[in-house]
C-alpha cells in the first residue's frame, strides 16, 4: 500500500476540527491546538503512558484525561516471581482540567488524589517519571523515581479519522528510550539499568467513538547490539492514508503495511496465554510471540467497559527493513494486547 508521509510542520487539524492530512510522519509535525476541536469536551480523549521494562520486571504509569472521566493508573509486574498489580483510580469530570501538554516535546503532565501522586516532566533533554501510591499492594507503599534518556531522532507519529466528522485518533509512540532509576514497594527495590532497560512513551490525543477495539505491539531493545524496536497496531480508525505499523533500527523508522494478529482459540474464546503469530501483508514482518503474563482488566458498568488483555513474553522471527536488511529476533521482549473500550 501507498502511504501518505508528513514530511513539515503542519496544523493537526483544520477550522471544522477534522484531520488536515491523514497520514504518518517520523517526527512530531502536525501540531495538536485543543481549541480547534468542535465537539464536546465530554468525547476528548488525552493520555499519556509509559512503559519501562527490563525483561524481568516492568513499571507502567498513566495519566488519562477522558472528558467525562479521568484515569491516572499505576502497574508493576515482576515477571520472574510471577505476579502483577494494576491500580487505577479515576477522576469525575476533568474536562481537560488536567492539562496535558499539547505536545511530547516538553513539559510537565502531574495529576494525583487520596494517597498517590504522577508526574512526567520534560525538559527537552530527558523525562523524569514520579510515582508514589500509599497502599499498592498488602499494604506497602510504592515509590517510583525513573530518568528516560536518549530519545531516537525518529518516532512513530500517526494522524487517523475516524467516519464521524470532527473524530480523529493523534499519536506519538516513541521507543527504545533508555531508562534508569528504580522503583521501589515497601522495602522491595527493582532496579532499571539504561544497559538493560527500555521504556515506550505512548501520547494521544483525540476524539474517538463510543465504542472501539484495537490491536497494539510494542518492544524496544538491543539486537546484537544495535537499538531495535517496533510499534505494530490496528482497530484505531480509517488506515487506509496509513498504517502505525513501524520497525525501529538504530533510531531510524522503517515502515511496514498492513498487520494481522492472530490469537489462538480454546473453546471458541480467545487463549491469550498461548502462543501468537503477527505477519505483515507485505511479508516484511513474521513473528511468533509467547506469552508470559496476562496483564487482564475488566471493568463493565453497562454504559462503561473496558476489557483488557496487555500480554507480555518474547518474540521470534524475521523483520526486514526498507532497504531489504533481514533480522533475526529471538526470544526479543515485550507486550501484544487487544483492547475493547465503550467510552
Amino acid at each position: 500500500m501507498k502511504q501518505h508521509e508528513i514530511t513539515s510542520p503542519i496544523p493537526l487539524l483544520d477550522q471544522q476540527g477534522n484531520l488536515t492530512q491523514p497520514g504518518w510522519a517520523r517526527k512530531l509535525y502536525p501540531q495538536y491546538d485543543r481549541s480547534r476541536i468542535k465537539v464536546s469536551p465530554m468525547r476528548r480523549k488525552e493520555w499519556d503512558y509509559y512503559l519501562v521494562t527490563d525483561g524481568q520486571a516492568a513499571l507502567a504509569l498513566t495519566i488519562a484525561d477522558n472528558g467525562y472521566m479521568g484515569l491516572d493508573s499505576i502497574s508493576l509486574l515482576d515477571f520472574k516471581a510471577g505476579w502483577q498489580v494494576t491500580k487505577s483510580p479515576m477522576r469525575a469530570m476533568p474536562l481537560g482540567r488536567t492539562a496535558l501538554p499539547a505536545t511530547s516535546a516538553k513539559g510537565v503532565s502531574v495529576s494525583s488524589g487520596r494517597g498517590y501522586g504522577l508526574m512526567f516532566a520534560n525538559d527537552g533533554r530527558r523525562r523524569i517519571l514520579t510515582a508514589h501510591m500509599d497502599n499498592f499492594r498488602d499494604g506497602q507503599p510504592l515509590d517510583a523515581q525513573i530518568t528516560l534518556t536518549d530519545e531516537p531522532p525518529e518516532s512513530m507519529v500517526i494522524c487517523t479519522p475516524f467516519e464521524q466528522p470532527g473524530h480523529f485518533y493523534f499519536n506519538q509512540k516513541i521507543n527504545c528510550l533508555r531508562a534508569s532509576g528504580a522503583v521501589s514497594l515497601g522495602d522491595r527495590v527493582w532496579p532499571f539499568r539504561p544497559e538493560t532497560a527500555f521504556a515506550v512513551l505512548d501520547w494521544g490525543r483525540g476524539v474517538w467513538p463510543y465504542h472501539e477495539s484495537w490491536y497494539w505491539a510494542s518492544a524496544s531493545g538491543l539486537l546484537d547490539g544495535a537499538g531495535f524496536g517496533f510499534n505494530l497496531g490496528y482497530g484505531f480508525g480509517d488506515t487506509r492514508a496509513a498504517t502505525e505499523n513501524v520497525l525501529f533500527y538504530q533510531g531510524r523508522a522503517h515502515k511496514l503495511g498492513h498487520v494481522i494478529f492472530h490469537i489462538p482459540l480454546c473453546r471458541g474464546r480467545r487463549d491469550y496465554l498461548s502462543p501468537w503469530t503477527l505477519e505483515s501483508d507485505d511479508k516484511r514482518l513474521m513473528l511468533t510471540f509467547q506469552p508470559v503474563m496476562d496483564r487482564a482488566a475488566l471493568t463493565d458498568v453497562k454504559l462503561l467497559k473496558s476489557d483488557q488483555h496487555q500480554v507480555f513474553g518474547r518474540f521470534s522471527g524475521q523483520v526486514v527493513l526498507d532497504a531489504g536488511t533481514v533480522l533475526e529476533l529471538r526470544d526479543f521482549f515485550g507486550f501484544a494486547e487487544r483492547v475493547e473500550n465503550k467510552w
